[in-house]
């Protein structure tokens, strides 16, 4: 009898095993209340995604809303469910891959704009060679926000 079974080419006649949602991380303002504006986590972000400490070359922005005496804002990219940056670059710079996370390809990158023109949180910058900056959701910056307004989530692909 085992022989028959054998027989049958080594196909399994049990369903495939439903495969685990893999999880992955995305970056959040959690607290944005606790905001005090020192700039850390932009410093943060530029050293160690660009190699030098620049607030010009951050994906992270911190921005005051209301002039001097009013709150901060932290500004990233919320990884869109539909992203209107990828459909707005005309090179394919930036792509939606199938776990969520939006990727940005800088050597395809012409320059033109039209990613950060297209956000609707305005998270996409230019640096001064004229390519996009984009957060990639690296959690660099998390360790460095002395007051823990930065965390990272998990999320189901």
């Amino acid at each position: 009898m085992k022989e028959a079974e054998a027989g049958t080419g080594g196909e399994s006649k049990e369903a495939p095993p439903e495969r685990a949602k893999r999880k992955r991380r995305r970056l959040k303002v959690a607290h944005p209340e606790r905001c005090i504006g020192c700039l850390s986590c932009m410093f943060a972000c530029s050293r160690i995604n660009a190699g030098r400490a620049s607030l010009d070359r951050s994906a992270i922005r911190v921005k005051t809303q209301g002039g001097l005496e009013g709150d901060f804002a932290v500004v990233i990219c919320r990884a869109c469910k539909d992203p209107p940056c990828v459909a707005a670059c005309p090179r394919g710079a930036l792509e939606k891959r199938g776990d969520g996370r939006v990727v940005f390809k800088k050597d395809l990158c012409d320059g033109c704009g039209a990613c950060a023109d297209a956000c609707l949180i305005r998270a996409i910058s230019m640096d001064a060679e004229g390519k996009a900056i984009k957060c990639k959701h690296c959690g660099a910056c998390v360790a460095f926000c002395p007051h823990g307004v930065l965390e990272m989530e998990e999320v189901e692909e």
